[in-house]
């Protein structure tokens, strides 16, 4: 044989001379000279095999193909040199050769070899070892292996050789590969699995041994892979191998003291994990006290970090097989009962009303595993990125009607002229004086009457000194003859003790007097005595009589900066072990009820003084139940909104009798949404009476070991729309209290109560120059009976001349509404901030009041704000659906808003801008929705003619200019898509029906921000409000741009602000890069499979396929 040259063109042709040799003595010919074909094969293998780096030259891409084309002999000697061959050939060029085999038949060819060669008795050991060494190396490259296996028949000739070679590991091992790359496929997995295939590899599983390592792996693959088939888990669970993989388990757990087989361990626990997919499995992994050893042998497992991933796919088997409980409550309707004047005919109100007493939690036997037949671990990306694109798509408004804004008022303009009177504005002569006040002042009109209830303020007495250390807080007492001193003189005032009670707390004298920081000083805009007052006129379902120090007090913004919380290395899985801990040691568990709304009399269960106290009875509290688990740690129920079931998030409560220094631990058990910003570095907000007392009342960002993860909690279908076998999710925190005799409060969000809002209204009465036109009317009464205020605001004329008034009544409208969400009281910061730099003195915002008329709903759902809902009205649904067509009796505030607006359009005075203002729970900065034909039409597959286009590009200039001047703005979130979900909203009603091109809801982050001056830091309410503002600037701006005379000017303009590359952004709810943690949050592998949110090695699984994602159904839940 010639020595291979460096440049390796005489082994080449050398070997191209061989195979023309071998292609001249195919067919017939090699039959009748078996000896000459033996020997051309074998020169070509040794050529190939010493040719070194010439083997990646492109001739052998020929070599191999032409190879596979000669096979046409039945002499063994002849097959194993081509085979040798094309191993050779294969195992370089990093799988590039392998498709190119594949795609020239070469995997149907090996197939037929194997089945020709099998019908020999014995079959030559050596070749079928080849042939499933090549087939195994071919496998993974051809998509359709599975197929070509089953149709061929080759997976009973695997099969059978596995079956009658169990103890040759050298040929088992081949064969197990193939095995392994069959069972992928979920049909083949079945088929297999009647074979008895999973008692075959039962019979090749064993326990710990430093021989044959390899194989053993292979087989507990293929086994993991058999085993997605629910059929063979059930298989499985019938043959009685659930004890027997946890045996081995621990088995090889306890032996492999050197974490050498981590592979095989983890094997055994991917079988596991796959056959608690099905409910038998779950009960039989239970039943052989499968949590107990897995529980222990995790914990050993801990201290080695390159342990984890069989940590976490331990701990995803033990969350998957935790029993399903139902929540700790008797109903899981509302703890407060609101009738409604009549029920809607239909939908989830009218369901929940035709509910038989104690049907309303049924806890679904339905088996939430068994949704899918297998886990994808074997999709591709593209089919999971497509799924997610469909499925994103699916919500976007195709209909090019529907996309048109008609101008439609809806109602004949008789029966909106009695809206007039709201517009007094466009009519007003300013010839007397008297008309430059305040027509019908909101404030003034609402004082109430005496409330028949007493109203409980905040006072010192639990604080005063004298008081011994045992002796628990006392909640705010009532108030009665109490003098109130504030700290920095300004004199006591004195409560009437007609609003208060006779009884034994008069008597308490010095102790209290209720030391109250002089936050008029610091806050102009706030003020205790008023506040108080206002609550007097606040109607709640459960009727409040107290009042929460926060709100009495107020709140000034620390001057410190809150970052994001870094998210704590393995924070989540402890969280978790801990909750399995109650499973594996119930007696350690308490199990106590500390508070309880279920039982009315009395919430507030007394103990020894070893729990804490807890409180949610005044004006947005939400709080339902507390339930003391451990000495320092309670879970926690949320009340679900009035006339609703669901719709836990929003949660404000006191929290008393607590010990410094201290760490708490809570867990509010019942939240709903699959994802939260709590997992991206939010923390829980907390208010400190002391604190407070000692000249810093505000709240702060507080809480460790925050996480948001699925609980064993099941929701009942009726509560999850229908859909069964759903989870509840726990929001975990930890906290410790520096102050001794202290009264906190929890929020999610910085508070703003109703009672808040009209302090606030009566205050901005008091900053109206004569320059100022300030009107408050009140627009309705809600359900509840609390009025909803509507504000006018503008510049007066300059003088009564005609040509000024007629400029004054010619103003463009700006229309502005907020918290039709109540949990979303970030939404009422920025509102509080509008107001404040529209009442304001500085020449920018005189310049807007002589710009613009303003109309202005602060608060369109004031009943779900007092009762501590966090989505609904009373009505029980959400009102930013029911734009479309509201009810005047069950959605009075939307009915007459949108009212206002029809009168506007009939008058052709509809609005330059509408904006409603809302907080979002999954995505940082600020960022706005808009409606626009164009975006939606790009975004979804529908054919539109150029005419059905033409649009304005005016829409996208307001947030552009935001985005320019704010900085917690973001246009890269802001999306123009109308979705069909979505239709029924403010934001997408007025574009469509009242003919307002600028439609938008303003969104604001209830976390923080990951772009521009505010990045990293977590948002407080001088950011919300400063927003407010420049949302004002924003629209003095806009004013300069589309007052330009010259519409070419106007375009030019618009087209440079929008910036001509603006690409459209859909952005659905979720916007969390995919490099963060590893958030396996929920308790099932394939409930949501996706990538795992990878970051620095963090707390992530070895294969993505055990990670559940971050996104959420409940897309609908953005408007």
């Amino acid at each position: 044989y010639e020595k291979p040259n460096s440049a390796g063109v005489p082994s080449n042709s050398r070997v191209l001379m061989l195979l023309g040799q071998l292609e001249k003595i195919n067919g017939e010919a090699m039959v009748r000279d078996a000896e000459t074909a033996r020997q051309v094969t074998a020169k070509i293998l040794h050529l190939i095999q010493t040719q070194g780096e010439s083997a990646h030259t492109p001739t052998c891409h020929a070599t191999s193909y032409s190879v596979v084309l000669c096979i046409n002999t039945r002499d063994v000697q002849t097959i194993l040199n081509i085979l040798y061959i094309l191993s050779e050939l294969l195992t370089v060029g990093r799988g590039r050769r392998v498709g190119v085999f594949v795609s020239k038949g070469g995997t149907g060819i090996l197939f037929q070899i194997l089945l020709s060669n099998s019908k020999e008795l014995p079959p030559s050991e050596e070749l079928m070892l080849q042939l499933h060494s090549l087939l195994a190396k071919v496998g993974s490259k051809d998509r359709k292996f599975g197929v070509k296996a089953r149709l061929s028949g080759a997976l009973n000739v695997t099969v059978n050789l596995v079956k009658q070679n169990l103890q040759n590991a050298k040929l088992l091992l081949p064969c197990l590969q193939v095995l392994r790359v069959y069972s992928t496929n979920s049909v083949n997995a079945i088929s297999l699995g009647k074979n008895g295939v999973v008692e075959l590899m039962f019979k090749i599983i064993a326990p710990y041994s430093k021989k044959n390592t390899s194989l053993l792996k292979v087989a507990l693959d293929a086994l993991g892979a058999l085993l997605k088939s629910k059929t063979n888990a059930r298989r499985a669970v019938d043959g009685g191998h659930v004890p027997v993989l946890l045996a081995l388990y621990l088995d090889w757990h306890r032996n492999d003291t050197r974490h050498r087989h981590m592979l095989i361990r983890k094997g055994l626990l991917v079988s596991l994990r796959n056959i608690t997919n099905i409910k038998l499995g779950r009960k039989a992994f239970l039943e052989a006290d499968g949590m107990r050893i897995l529980y222990n042998s995790s914990t050993e497992c801990l201290p080695v970090r390159t342990l984890d991933p069989l940590v976490n796919t331990s701990s995803l088997i033990m969350r998957k097989c935790f029993p399903k409980n139902r929540l700790p409550l008797p109903t899981i309707k509302s703890a407060f009962q609101y009738q409604l004047p009549h029920v809607p005919a239909a939908g989830p109100v009218a369901q929940l009303y035709s509910q038989p007493p104690g049907v309303d939690d049924v806890v679904d036997e339905s088996d939430d595993n068994d949704e899918t037949e297998a886990d994808t671990e074997n999709d591709t990306e593209n089919e999971e990125d497509e799924k997610d694109h469909h499925t994103s798509n699916d919500d976007i408004e195709t209909d090019l009607n529907k996309l048109h804004p008609k101008k439609n008022p809806g109602r004949p303009f008789e029966e909106l002229r009695v809206y007039e009177r709201f517009f007094s504005e466009l009519s007003e002569d300013f010839q007397t004086a008297s008309s430059t006040s305040s027509s019908s002042s909101f404030s003034s009109s609402t004082a109430p009457p005496r409330s028949p209830r007493p109203i409980i303020v905040p006072t010192a007495q639990a604080l005063s000194p004298k008081l011994s250390a045992t002796r628990q807080i006392q909640s705010p007492l009532l108030l009665g003859g109490i003098a109130t001193r504030r700290v920095g003189g300004g004199g006591g005032s004195n409560w009437g003790s007609d609003c208060g009670s006779e009884g034994p707390e008069d008597e308490a004298g010095e102790g209290a007097v209720l030391e109250v920081p002089d936050t008029a000083l610091l806050l102009p805009l706030h003020d205790p005595d008023v506040y108080v007052e206002m609550v007097k006129g606040t109607h709640s379902v459960p009727q409040y009589a107290e009042v929460a120090y926060p709100d009495y007090f107020g709140h000034i913004t620390p001057t410190f900066r809150e970052p994001h919380q870094e998210r704590v290395y393995g924070v989540q899985r402890s969280k978790i072990f801990q909750d399995i801990e109650r499973l594996i040691h119930p007696n350690d568990i308490l199990d106590k009820v500390v508070y309880d709304l279920d039982i009315p009399s009395c919430p507030v269960i007394e103990d020894d003084g070893e729990s804490l106290k807890f409180n949610s009875q005044f004006e947005s509290g939400n709080l339902r139940k507390a339930i003391q688990v451990r000495k320092y740690e309670y879970d926690l129920v949320l009340n679900s909104d009035i006339n609703s079931n669901h719709y836990h998030q929003w949660f404000y409560f006191e929290v008393s009798g607590m010990r410094v220094g201290t760490t708490y631990r809570f867990n509010i058990i019942n939240c709903e949404k699959s994802n939260s910003q709590f997992n991206y570095g939010m923390q829980v907000l907390m208010y400190s009476v002391q604190e407070a007392i000692s000249g810093r009342p505000r709240w702060v960002r507080t809480g460790t070991d925050i996480c948001y993860y699925k609980n064993h909690f099941a929701r009942s279908s009726i509560a999850a729309g229908g859909q069964k076998g759903k989870s509840y999710y726990t929001l975990t925190f930890s906290t410790s209290f520096r102050h001794k005799d202290d009264v906190c409060y929890f929020a999610y969000h910085y508070p703003y109560t109703y009672s808040t809002l009209k302090m606030h209204l009566s205050k901005l009465e008091a900053l109206r120059t004569p320059q100022i036109y300030l009107r408050q009317d009140v627009l309705c009464e809600t359900l509840g009976g609390n009025s909803c205020p509507l504000l006018t605001i503008t510049a007066m004329p300059e003088s009564n001349s005609n040509d000024h008034i007629c400029q004054f009544r010619n103003r463009p409208l700006i229309f502005l509404s907020a918290r039709v969400h109540p949990g979303e009281t970030n939404a009422s910061w920025v509102m509080k901030g509008t107001l404040e730099f529209l009442m304001g003195t500085s020449p920018l915002a005189s310049s807007l009041r002589e710009a613009y008329i303003f109309k202005i709903v602060p608060m369109l759902n004031p009943d779900g704000v007092v009762n501590g809902n966090h989505r609904c009205s009373l009505s029980g649904e959400d009102l930013n659906r029911q734009w479309q067509n509201p009810n005047p009796e069950l959605h009075p505030t939307i009915y007459h808003t949108k009212s206002l607006l029809q009168y506007l359009a009939h008058i052709q005075r509809a609005p330059l801008v509408f904006c409603d203002y809302h907080g979002h729970s999954r995505k940082k900065n600020v960022f706005m929705y808009g409606c626009s034909v164009k975006e939606t039409v790009w975004q979804s597959n529908i054919s539109a003619t150029s005419s059905d286009l033409q649009e304005d590009l005016g829409y996208r200039a307001l947030p552009k200019i935001l985005s320019q001047i704010a900085p917690a703005f973001s246009m890269a979130s802001c999306s123009f898509v109308v979705e069909r979900s979505k239709e029924s909203t403010a934001r997408v009603v007025v574009w469509r029906e009242i003919g307002v091109q600028r439609s938008y809801t303003m969104e604001s982050t209830l976390c923080g921000c990951d772009q521009g001056k505010y990045k990293g830091l977590q948002i407080g309410t001088r950011e919300l409000e400063e927003m407010g503002a420049q949302f004002c600037v924003a629209l003095l701006r806009l004013k300069r741009l589309t007052g330009l005379r010259n519409h070419q000017h106007l375009l030019d303009l618009e087209s440079d602000i929008i910036g001509s590359h603006c690409p459209t952004t859909y952005v659905m709810d979720e916007d969390e890069p995919s490099f963060l943690e590893a958030i396996d949050y929920s308790a099932e592998s394939n409930d949501e499979d996706a990538e795992p949110e990878n970051e620095h090695g963090s707390e992530a699984h070895e294969n993505p396929d055990h990670l559940d994602h971050l996104s959420d159904s409940e897309t609908n839940h953005r408007d």
